[in-house]
């Protein structure tokens, strides 16, 4: 969704704009070549940020002489702002951000990230940290069940659960096919025979082991209130709970919120102050076939936008990280 994101971000010459997950550069490359701009990017994968190194010298070659405009920063978007405030920068005209796993760990299987090649079941982003191994190996029954339901909206969870607890009794899980064959044993595909039944749990290891929605939390809360009069927080993401989280956030910085009750202090004689941001449109947008078609990645994409009408800084929390229920 690269046009739709650059048509909403609208950079210009002489802004200051933020990638915080840079992965492959494709954002960057966009941003770069639509204005005349500087651009800082995040990325926790210190092999992204190799992989950047090779746009950056394509962006100094073709300004000549001129001021480098794109830097790499190693770090995790959800501290965006202490990583910016270390290099001076504490206002920006944009931020993008393209939740989830790219496409280079999903396709490397010594990440760890895939059951579509057999490899370690590692999942880490970083590289530091546990692994989903580690979380395996120790996490209790009912931890792992709600692990499971809460990131992976996985229904059979308990069973799920079950079926690890009892085969890492008899032998260490240690890779990514042997995780999935032990799923798929207890879980039947789904209806449609397109989601892979170890889909759900592998998205909640990867979510647990990254402590993604937190870093969702946290990155978008800091994105707003870095953001400049007018600047704009584009968001994409990939599937409900990241996209709940999103929704929620910027309603709520919009003021989109139910009217208060008349019982409420807020209300009738209270004075509830202006917004000061608003939605870049009320829905979220998808790709289109043609996008759906040449990536099948990315027909799970959601497009929201938000922009900032004042300089306050005051901002909504950020919702709580897990949805409600318990573990089926």
């Amino acid at each position: 969704m690269l046009p739709e994101v650059i048509g909403m971000l609208r950079p210009r010459d002489g802004g200051v704009y933020l990638d915080g997950t840079f992965g492959g550069g494709g954002y960057a490359r966009g941003i770069l070549a639509a204005a005349h701009c500087t651009l800082w990017a995040i990325d926790r994968d210190p092999q992204a940020i190799e992989r950047g190194a090779a746009i950056m010298h394509e962006v100094a070659l073709h300004d000549g002489d001129r001021a480098a405009r794109l830097h790499l920063i190693e770090g995790s978007f959800g501290s965006m702002m202490a990583l910016l405030a270390e290099c001076r920068v504490h206002q920006l005209d944009g931020v993008v951000l393209d939740l989830g796993v790219s496409s280079f760990q999903l396709d490397d299987p010594g990440r760890g990230f895939s059951f579509r090649a057999d490899g370690p079941l590692d999942m880490r982003m970083s590289r530091h940290g546990e692994t989903a191994a580690d979380l395996i190996r120790t996490l209790p029954e009912a931890d792992l069940a709600d692990t499971l339901y809460a990131l992976g909206e996985e229904r059979l969870s308990r069973r799920v659960a079950r079926a690890i607890v009892t085969a890492r009794a008899e032998a260490p899980i240690e890779t990514t096919l042997q995780l999935a064959a032990i799923i798929r044993a207890v879980v039947p595909p789904d209806r449609s025979g397109r989601l892979d039944p170890a889909t759900r749990s592998f998205q909640a290891l990867r979510l647990r082991v990254n402590d993604e929605l937190g870093e969702i939390q946290r990155g978008l809360a800091q994105a707003a209130e870095l953001l400049a009069p007018g600047g704009r927080l584009v968001v994409v993401a990939f599937h409900s709970l990241e996209d709940r989280i999103v929704k929620r956030f910027m309603i709520e910085a919009a003021g989109r919120l139910p009217l208060p009750s008349r019982h409420d202090p807020r209300g009738l004689g209270g004075h509830l102050a202006p917004p000061r941001y608003r939605l870049l449109a009320n829905r979220a947008a998808r790709p289109g076939e043609q996008e759906e078609g040449r990536n099948p990645r990315a027909r799970s994409a959601r497009l929201r936008g938000l922009e900032r009408l004042d300089s306050a800084s005051t901002i909504p929390s950020a919702p709580p990280t897990l949805p409600a229920g318990s573990p089926a």
